[in-house]
């Protein structure tokens, strides 16, 4: 009988095999999916995800999954990210974390030792998840603590580029938006002026 070492296709084929390798592979590929959807043309974290996704999905194709541990997986991580955009004050990010570490658990259907994934390594998931929702939570309770400008004052002490002088008439170019304009002093298109003050839709401008 002949032993042949195997080659470098087969090593990483049961590099991608091993369930630790797995399941880190699905939590980027899901998150990377994710975050691509909430910041179109990033490119980066979707083809990360994309091709992360493929990869674990093979993997999971040789291992034996528990479909109902994957499908609270990515609920986790779903929820998880919507605490970012839709603060509870941590009620999604808390059942995300529980989710996930659940799904974790119950991913890999087998006894077989070796063949599960670490409680080492789901713990560590689970920890960096929960500093990442405590870290969410602080930023959303100091802005929620900031003071909130009066709207008609919003835009007072910013610079706008005049874009047009007509007649009297000033318009200036502010945060992507079109605004008209009254100024004291002469300007010319171009010119960078400084608001001083907002009435209703139109700005009293001073140049800079």
């Amino acid at each position: 009988m002949e032993s042949y070492e195997p080659d470098w296709r087969n090593e990483i084929l049961a590099l991608i095999t091993n369930p630790q390798i797995a399941y880190i592979l699905l939590l980027i590929g899901i998150y990377g999916l994710i975050f691509e959807g909430y910041n179109p043309g990033a490119l980066v974290p979707g083809i990360v995800g994309i091709i992360c996704l493929l990869l674990a999905f093979y993997a999971l194709q040789v291992l034996p999954v528990n479909y109902a541990g994957l499908a609270l997986i990515i609920v986790g991580a779903l929820l998880i990210v919507a605490e970012v955009f839709m603060p509870s004050f941590g009620a999604l990010g808390i059942g995300g974390v529980i989710a996930l570490v659940i799904g974790s658990m119950m991913l890999i259907d087998t006894d077989v030792p070796g063949m599960q994934v670490s409680r080492k390594l789901i713990g560590a998931i689970a920890g960096v998840s929960g500093l990442a929702l405590l870290g969410i939570l602080l930023a959303v309770g100091k802005s929620l603590r900031k003071p909130r400008p009066v709207i008609e004052k919003a835009l007072e002490g910013c610079t706008a580029v005049v874009s047009e002088v007509q007649d009297g008439e000033v318009l200036v170019h502010l945060r992507g938006e079109i605004w008209q304009a009254h100024c004291d002093s002469p300007v010319q298109p171009g010119q960078r002026v400084r608001v001083v003050e907002q009435r209703g839709l139109t700005l009293h401008v001073e140049p800079e």
